[in-house]
């Protein structure tokens, strides 16, 4: 498997998509702080990138290069490999890309300008944000074997969370409104990966007061070192339990 997986690492880094995604990403960060009179602002700044540019180059690489590798993939299958091993090689090098683009795009500026706690969580959560949307462009691709379909689901997939999924939130709320449903709005984050690293981000921030009284919900189970534990085991779980079907799909399928 390691063998494998160099070979498919080293195809992925070759890449200019990957490279131009990591200058980018340093671009935006090392501007960010750049143009800021202060570090907490260029980190708001950063926090956006991350929750939005971060989720979609991931889901749209990662699908668009498993469907451009199915020949790949298939002169693989005829050898004696499992397909578990090819999925899980083709899955672990994609993430070590992404997360090794991010960190050199925006993790280095973060380790260089905030050097604390805020930077070390921003750079452990867009390092699971990256793994969990290349879990998510796996399941997207392993649905269906037409590319411009399985583009779509992925595409589509990054506008729920990044997008939809608040409008709906703040729909509920609204028609909600006269009860108290702020205890459940912990539990309806964690149905969304982006959300949980956006709450994540902001209480360490010291910004929860902005965020009212559902803020010191927030505060009040996410600012505890159980409600921590439980937060970033939602998101190793949220980049486990799509890869998992995709590789159960994977192992079925016929291709």
């Amino acid at each position: 498997m390691n063998r494998l997986i160099k070979i498919i690492l080293l195809d992925i880094l070759k890449n200019k998509i990957v490279l131009s995604y990591a200058i980018i990403l340093g671009i935006l960060s090392w501007s960010s702080f750049a143009l800021e009179d202060n570090s907490a602002k260029g980190i708001l700044t950063i926090l956006n990138v991350i929750l939005f540019t971060v989720p979609l180059v991931s889901v749209l690489f990662s699908t668009i290069y498993i469907y451009n590798s199915s020949e790949f993939i298939e002169l693989l299958l005829g050898q004696p490999i499992r397909r578990a091993k090819i999925w899980i090689s083709l899955f672990l090098s994609l993430s070590l890309s992404m997360v090794l683009a991010f960190f050199v795009g925006a993790g280095i500026p973060l380790l260089v300008n905030s050097p604390d706690v805020v930077g070390l969580m921003m750079i452990t959560t867009g390092c699971l944000i990256s793994v969990i949307f290349v879990a998510l462009a796996f399941l997207s691709s392993i649905l269906t074997r037409d590319k411009a379909k399985g583009i779509g689901i992925a595409i589509m997939t990054w506008l729920y969370f990044a997008l939809l999924f608040d409008g709906i939130v703040l729909f509920l709320l609204f028609q909600l409104a006269e009860y108290p449903i702020e205890n459940a709005m912990v539990g309806i984050t964690a149905l969304s990966p982006i959300d949980l690293a956006r709450i994540l981000i902001l209480l360490h921030l010291d910004v929860s007061a902005m965020m009212g009284y559902t803020g010191a919900i927030f505060k009040d189970f996410f600012g505890t070192s159980i409600g921590l534990a439980v937060s970033f085991l939602l998101l190793v779980l949220w980049a486990v339990i799509p890869f998992v079907i995709s590789l159960r799909k994977f192992k079925r399928k016929d291709l």
